[in-house]
């Protein structure tokens, strides 16, 4: 079937009514091995076809993305380096630029230079590099060089990227964290999702934006919208590191730990994560454990102080003086 509809991949399913509710079905398939890359099924009333219809279409979209990000991912995996194309380069630059640590986004931008040398106009790799040169700000030494190359690949997404909603949002995320736009950077997630209502990642990004920018209960709603759209996006830990973030601002400690585990959990490499754990575990009173998160911290990042580093996102006074005094608690330096 892929290869009369000329595709790689297919989605099909069923619809099934009973009385007044409707069961319907989907899968996603590899049409040139067989292979079910995702399945999901739906049971919801039928009370209103139309927005039964809109709500199911939406939610579909949500999930699969993902999964066929990670089935395209598997696929250039298996190709020889000579023979990729700058699409595959990007998707092999991926994984590594999805990590947010400077080891692994230094090896994404050598893949990401290469498709930008072969495209120059790709806005999809522009994105990335933004991202990357972003985490190397933040993690490794804060170097203005870093920051300055974010902004220059975010605003060349912007240019050349204006109906590519994953470009728009990697962009927007790097004129918000490293320009310290968020104005700009809004009206950038803004036109992603005029693209593509159901980019969960744009959902994910724009809540991490909004937690620092101390927004706190409209960051853990676009962080519970994101993770509703794709549950088991690789990004699904900055989702958990924004609630954590916002659960800390409005004095909900438990809220902000439980959040900070998940975040951890999701992506024990990242150093933020266990900054945020450690923070709601001081003030819950558990110092060891807080002390351990503090130690891990470290370990990720030698240079981490927590001063230069809400500098850099350029975080809300309250919530910097809050997280500050957290975090002196659990032993890092300002």
């Amino acid at each position: 079937m892929g290869r009369e509809l000329g595709v790689r991949y297919v989605l099909e399913g069923s619809v099934r009514r009973d009385s007044s509710r409707v069961r319907i079905t989907a899968q996603l398939v590899d049409a040139s091995t067989g292979t079910q890359v995702w399945t999901e099924r739906y049971e919801r009333p039928y009370d209103d076809i139309f927005a039964l219809q809109d709500e199911i279409a939406q939610a579909v979209v949500g999930a699969i993305a993902p999964s066929l990000r990670r089935a395209e991912i598997r696929r250039v995996s298996r190709k020889r380096p000579d023979s990729l194309d700058a699409y595959d380069l990007v998707l092999r630059a991926q994984p590594d630029v999805d990590s947010g640590m400077p080891e692994q986004v230094t090896r994404a931008l050598v893949l990401l230079e290469r498709a930008i040398a072969l495209e120059p106009a790709y806005a999809l790799a522009h994105g990335n590099a933004a991202m990357c040169h972003h985490c190397l700000y933040l993690r490794a030494g804060l170097h203005k060089s870093e920051r300055t190359a974010s902004i220059r690949h975010a605003r060349s997404a912007i240019a050349l990227g204006q109906d590519d909603a994953l470009a728009l949002t990697w962009a927007g995320f790097s004129i918000g964290m490293d320009a310290h736009d968020r104005a700009a950077a809004f009206t950038a997630l803004e036109a992603a999702l005029a693209i593509s209502p159901s980019s969960a990642l744009t959902y994910i990004l724009g809540s991490v934006m909004l937690a620092w920018g101390g927004e706190a209960e409209r960051a853990i709603e676009w962080s519970q919208q994101g993770l509703r759209l794709s549950p088991f996006d690789s990004w699904a830990w900055a989702a958990f590191d924004a609630q954590a973030l916002g659960h800390f601002h409005r004095g909900r400690f438990e809220d902000a730990a439980q959040a900070a585990y998940r975040a951890v959990q999701a992506n024990p490499a990242h150093s933020i994560t266990h900054v945020q754990l450690a923070a709601a575990l001081a003030r819950l009173g558990r110092l060891e454990d807080a002390s351990a998160a503090a130690a891990r911290v470290l370990e990720l990042q030698p240079t981490f102080r927590y001063g230069r580093q809400f500098s850099g996102v350029n975080c809300a006074p309250a919530l910097a003086a809050a997280l500050g005094d957290a975090l002196h608690i659990a032993g890092l330096l300002k």
